[in-house]
Formats: structure tokens, sequence, C-alpha cells
């Protein structure tokens, strides 16, 4: 475990309201910092590549303004045949995709990266948790419906899963149920655990 003359000084790199949210529920005092990249894909990169990647960069842009720090960073790619869906932005985004994705699954990558700055050289930890989604195969008036209410239109996929959007999932296949919102609690808590923070004081 960390002695305790070495005060943790944990920070989610990442401007997500979700992944905040996320992360409180682990009871752990943490910052948030918010990192300045630029998140496109590389030409020919694999979706999972592009996940991992940028939760690597994140961290990293975090560390090297808060050195000697614990940070978490963290980036989700969804794709449908091979090809990346991002945030809609708007509606008329929202809705192609989510007719684009109804009655046929969707891959979720959820990469983590836990990078640990408080030694001379910095460990990185990285895992790219994948969420299997089956969309429900309903028609126009209501996936335009469920956007007018939820208006998820800064969800990779269009669908809020912790919200109303469930009700347009006909199912989710993963081994980390908080995956699919953007923060996978089982493998950061796992991540956590191999540095040495301790969760409960027995």
């Amino acid at each position: 475990m960390i002695p305790t003359s070495t005060p943790l000084r944990l920070i989610l790199a990442s401007s997500s309201a979700y992944r905040k949210e996320l992360l409180s529920r682990l009871r752990l005092p943490f910052e948030v910092a918010v990192p300045d990249l630029d998140e496109r894909p590389l030409p020919f990169e694999t979706p999972s590549a592009t996940a991992l990647r940028l939760a690597q960069a994140k961290a990293q842009a975090v560390l090297d303004r808060f050195p000697g720090s614990l940070v978490i960073g963290s980036d989700q790619v969804a794709t449908l045949d091979g090809a990346q869906i991002g945030k809609p932005g708007n509606h008329a985004n929202a809705l192609c995709q989510l007719q684009t994705m109804r009655g046929r699954e969707v891959i979720f990558h959820t990469a983590l990266c836990l990078l640990d700055g408080r030694q001379a050289v910095a460990t990185a930890q990285v895992e790219d948790v994948r969420t299997l989604v089956t969309v429900r195969d309903l028609p126009d008036a209501e996936l335009d419906a469920y956007l007018r209410i939820e208006q998820p239109y800064d969800c990779a996929g269009s669908a809020k899963n912790e919200g109303l959007g469930i009700a347009i999932l006909e199912s989710i296949d993963t081994t980390d149920p908080t995956a699919l919102t953007g923060l996978p609690l089982i493998a950061l808590s796992s991540m956590l655990r191999r540095a040495g923070v301790a969760f409960f004081t027995i």
C-alpha cells in the first residue's frame, strides 16, 4: 500500500461529467484536469488501437502538467462493421446513427490507462474493455422521440444506457458494467489496487 508519508494525488484526465460521476463512486479523493489533444483516429488505426492510444495520451498530457501524480485516462470508440462511430453532435446525425445501428450489434471499445508518475520513470497499466450492444429494431418515430427527450448528442452511439437510452437497447454483453458509460470501474479498481491504493481501512 502507499506509505502514509506519501500523499496520493489522483487525477482524472477527462472533461466528461459521466466519467467524473463514475469515479466518485469509488469514494477516493480525486481532481479533474482536462487534457488538450487531437482525438481524431490515425489513418489505418484499428478502433481498439485508437481508444488505447488516446487513453494513454490523455493521461500523459495531464501527468506532464502534474508530475508525481496517479492519472486516469480513458477513451471510448464505438464501431459498426469495423467503422468508427463518433459523437453525433446534433439531432440529425444522431438519428442517422440510430437508424444505421438498429437491429444490429455495435462494439464499444472503452480503453483505460492508469499512469503512475510517483517514481522516477512513470509506469502505465492499460486495458481495452469490450462491450457488445444490440440496438432494438425500432421505427424512425420512436428513435426520433427518444432523441428529442434525452438529447444524447455528446455520446458515441447516440444513446445513454444509464438513462432512457436503455429502452432502445436489446442487450448489453460486457465484463464491466460501467464500461459502456465511459469508465470501467472493475478494471480501474484492479489497476488502483496494483498501484497500492487502499479502498477500505480495516
